[in-house]
């Protein structure tokens, strides 16, 4: 016989555990139950058996017939599926088959039918829904790089240039409304959800209604900040370029004084100038560089000094650039509307009288002025060496500086937009940029800065019209005050400062892309130089020609100020600069010269910059609001402070030690919470929301109250690429040696030291926290 009982006990080794169950028993006996009736039916005699078989049966004649013990064979497959399987089991029939069989196997065609279209079905209702639904199945969580770039490469130079161009034709407005009105009418046509005109009544000091002068006593010369003569005819051909060579928010009134030449006004500098002559109320010839200039100007204010002459020695600058008769324009306002210091200036708001932030008459002039006060007209290049400008210690000057500037309420409009996220809408990545502001410095930076960000929203909006979202909302933000101290985006940062502390991930920078056009200067958060260095990687493999970027944390101009240093949230900006630039004295980049539209087009007539820097900054923002995980580095924050602890100020191994233990909690963070999330076998949502909570948070641990003026509140950025120390130990130490006190830098080591230890609760809680959430006594 083709089958053979055995009893349950008896099941093979290896036999499936699911056919242990009682339903699938119960099944077997209902089968064997059909076929005991099948073997009563008469005819069964019939049946011609093997001779193997036949001799079974006569052997059996005095056994009792237990059709119970026939049990299906031991193939997991079934016992109709088993017998089948015999390819000679159909010939051992001498008749045709019973009627059951064939009342089986038309059940067997109706079920089979009954599946093949419910199957068929299944299949359309998932292709419609899918056809329907891509938001739901085309989940950012899954975005890859190959998507990465299907959004980027729909960015394309010629329509940056073309954006950039219509731009700088409304430049002229009187009122910077009119460009909010078109930058938020442009924005909203490519599909941007709700785009908001937000804006504020702040305090301005705008330019007078004539240049201010500088005259000589001696001659009786009167000059313009440009080195021209105070004539008539300069009066009436001078441009507004001329008229908005000032300080912001300087002193104004007239003095007259000796010229003192205080180089760049360091404390080194002015130790020595004080053991030589008396400095009150006299006039600094300053150079540009180095240092911040508030910081700076905060030495000569308290040096005694009544006013300031600034300008950039053309050594400090790219032989490439001749701005010799150039003038410029600084800011002295730290930040914000100066009558609301620390609050925002809504209906209601108590106003400061803060006409001016400083007691120094400060006025920027031309190299070209300088030459000429000093008497000198030689050729400053000798030998290939650039001859620095210098005021010869034997020579007085005496000058006559007038400076009249306006002060008064007008209204300063940011365009915000708002792309929300799929995933964690609550989560923002912010994207700033900067327009125009008139009436105020004419230079065209904000065009480049406006039309990059336009050309990322028009690929990004594109996508999204397809159906997909990144997973957290991205913010743009076009700032409006930039060039009279980042007003715009101090004023909505303090409006929403409760909303952006808890939400706020990251804020990516389109300040000012264009400063040059040889090297890609790329500065970046801690947390964030790891991501930042693989894209720059990625960018130079594309190029035939690319020389390598190093990628820092430097302070940096721009409206990221509010978020670096009151919020503390991780940045990174990239902008090309000139390379002499970048490795001479910092902070040129304060002063703002008059380029014009032509000017930037000669540095990228084709606009592939532009689009570069579009690409690199877009794929940074795709990432950082798409990801699971941020893609934020906490090792790097640690190996950051040990950096900055390196060198020869003492009373540093307390710290130094502190560092280590922050490093070691830093690794285990790193291994123990971040590789399991990145990994999306092992990832619980629950857990990657607490993760993403810790590692947008870790910068804010390096916040200190009070620094020097001009210097950044969070510790982790530097004052250039040259020095890796902690700005404010360096500058302390300096401050301890002309003072010959101890107690300036006892109170940094202290900052430090409350910063380190902060950031190392700051993980440990975070592991605790985990620890807890395994264990279940959450």
């Amino acid at each position: 016989m083709a089958y053979q009982k055995v009893n349950a006990d008896q099941r093979a080794p290896g036999h499936s555990q699911y056919l242990d169950n009682d339903d699938l028993q119960a099944t077997a006996l209902d089968l064997e139950w059909d076929m005991e009736k099948e073997l009563e039916e008469p005819g069964f005699d019939q049946f011609q058996l093997d001779s193997a078989e036949n001799q079974n049966l006569e052997n059996s004649e005095t056994a009792d017939l237990n059709l119970d013990s026939i049990q299906p064979a031991t193939s997991p497959k079934g016992r109709f599926q088993r017998l089948q399987e015999e390819t000679d089991y159909a010939t051992r029939y001498t008749r045709s088959a019973p009627k059951s069989n064939h009342c089986n196997l038309c059940r067997l065609l109706k079920i089979l039918c009954t599946a093949i279209i419910l199957f068929i079905f299944g299949i359309l209702i998932g292709y419609y829904a899918h056809k329907n639904c891509p938001s739901n199945a085309t989940s950012s969580g899954t975005l890859d790089h190959q998507l990465y770039q299907e959004i980027l490469k729909t960015i394309q130079a010629e329509d940056i240039k073309k954006t950039f161009r219509n731009l700088v034709q409304l430049y002229r407005s009187e009122d910077d409304t009119d460009i909010s009105k078109t930058i938020k009418t442009q924005w909203t046509s490519l599909g941007l959800e709700d785009v908001q005109l937000v804006n504020y009544s702040v305090l301005l000091n705008l330019p007078g209604p004539s240049p201010s002068s500088v005259t000589l006593s001696s001659s009786g010369q009167c000059f313009h900040p440009n080195g021209q003569p105070c004539s008539e005819d300069a009066r009436t051909q001078s441009s507004q370029d001329l008229l908005y060579s000032y300080a912001a928010y300087s002193a104004k009134g007239t003095l007259e004084a000796k010229v003192i030449d205080v180089s760049y006004g360091n404390t080194d500098d002015l130790k020595r100038i004080k053991k030589m002559r008396n400095v009150t109320n006299q006039i600094a010839l300053l150079k540009l560089g180095k240092l911040p200039l508030l910081y700076k100007l905060s030495l000569l204010e308290k040096a005694g000094f009544g006013g300031v002459l600034l300008y950039i020695d053309p050594c400090d600058l790219p032989k490439t650039a001749n701005l010799s008769y150039e003038t410029f324009m600084v800011s002295l306002n730290p930040g914000g509307d100066p009558s609301t210091p620390g609050y925002p200036s809504v209906v209601g708001s108590f106003r400061q009288d803060r006409t001016n932030l400083t007691s120094l008459l400060v006025q920027p002039i031309s190299a070209a002025l300088v030459a000429k006060l000093i008497s000198s007209s030689k050729d400053r290049t000798k030998n290939g060496a650039c001859t620095p400008l210098e005021l010869p210690h034997n020579e007085e000057r005496i000058v006559n500086m007038h400076i009249q500037t306006v002060t008064e309420f007008k209204t300063v409009t940011n365009v915000v937009g708002y792309l929300k996220g799929l995933t964690s809408p609550d989560r923002y990545v912010i994207v700033g940029s900067h327009h125009h502001t008139a009436p105020s410095y004419s230079g065209q930076e904000w065009a480049s800065s406006t039309a990059v960000i336009t050309a990322f929203i028009q690929a990004l909006m594109f996508r999204v019209k397809r159906g997909w979202r990144p997973d957290r909302s991205i913010v743009f933000c076009s700032w409006g005050g930039t060039v009279l101290g980042n007003i715009g985006s101090y004023e909505w940062g303090e409006d929403f400062r409760k909303v952006l502390q808890r939400n706020l991930v990251a804020y990516v920078s389109l300040h000012s892309p264009m400063k040059g056009n040889s090297s890609l200067r790329s500065v970046a958060s801690p947390s964030l130089q790891q991501l930042v260095a693989e894209k720059n990687k990625v960018n130079c493999s594309r190029r035939a020609q690319c020389p390598e970027t190093n990628v820092s944390s430097v302070q940096i101009q721009g409206d990221a100020d509010y978020f670096i240093n009151h919020l503390g949230v991780p940045t990174v900006q990239f902008a090309y600069e000139d390379t002499k630039a970048i490795q001479d004295p910092g902070f040129l980049s304060e002063a703002l010269f008059p380029k014009s539209a032509k000017k930037i087009e000669e540095m990228d007539p084709f606009f592939k910059l532009h689009e570069t820097i579009t690409k690199l900054s877009g794929e940074v923002i795709l990432q950082i609001a798409s990801e699971p995980v941020l893609p934020f580095n906490a090792l790097d924050i640690a190996l950051e402070v040990q950096n900055s602890l390196k060198g020869d100020q003492p009373n540093t191994h307390q710290l130094l030690a502190l560092a280590s233990h922050l490093r070691e909690s830093a690794e285990l963070f790193q291994s123990d919470e971040m590789r399991p999330a990145n990994d999306p076998k092992e990832r619980v949502p629950l857990r990657v929301r607490m993760l993403n909570d810790i590692l947008q948070d870790m910068e804010k641990n390096f916040l200190v109250q009070q620094v020097p003026p001009g210097f950044y509140r969070n510790i982790l950025y530097h004052l250039d690429d040259k020095t890796s120390q902690f700005s404010i130990l360096l500058e302390a130490w300096e401050h301890r040696k002309s003072l010959a006190s101890n107690e300036t830098f006892q109170e940094a080591l202290s900052k430090v030291l409350h910063s380190i230890n902060s950031a190392q609760v700051h993980f440990k809680a975070g592991l605790n926290v985990f620890d807890s959430v395994l264990d279940g006594n959450n």
